[in-house]
């Protein structure tokens, strides 16, 4: 095991590891509860617009969370936790990607920020010196 990796493992059984890592754990299981409660709604509905605005915020921290996970499982050699790890993370993403046509507070966000952040960066107008 190289050095690098010998630290990320010591880092991940460390104290402060294990919480981050605990914490990461809670998102994704709040990510798949909201999944599993948008599934359960009735289409149209005030709690499946919530579950699914909750869900698709959730989605990506989880998604890179299990991706964490799993490789710190790989470089522990624990690999009945890896295919585990991988299959939540592919059922996150496969959930993730299935149901575009869902109302959600996310649908029409990423066109408004795209808009906002291309005129952040846009560079600013060089105001000319008056003569006078």
């Amino acid at each position: 095991m190289s050095a690098g990796m010998e630290s990320a493992a010591f880092f991940a059984s460390s104290l402060p590891g294990l919480i981050l890592m605990d914490l990461g754990q809670t998102v994704v299981v709040v990510c798949v509860c909201f999944d599993m409660v948008r599934a359960l709604s009735v289409p149209r509905s005030h709690r499946r617009y919530v579950a699914n605005s909750i869900f698709r915020t959730l989605a990506v921290p989880s998604i890179l969370v299990m991706g964490v996970s799993v490789l710190a499982k790989a470089i522990l050699w624990s690999w009945a936790d890896v295919a585990m790890g991988v299959f939540v993370m592919v059922m996150i993403i496969f959930r993730w990607h299935q149901d575009n046509d869902e109302d959600s507070w996310w649908k029409g966000k990423g066109k408004k920020l795209a808009r906002w952040a291309r005129k952040q960066l846009a560079p600013r107008p060089a105001l000319a010196p008056v003569l006078g």
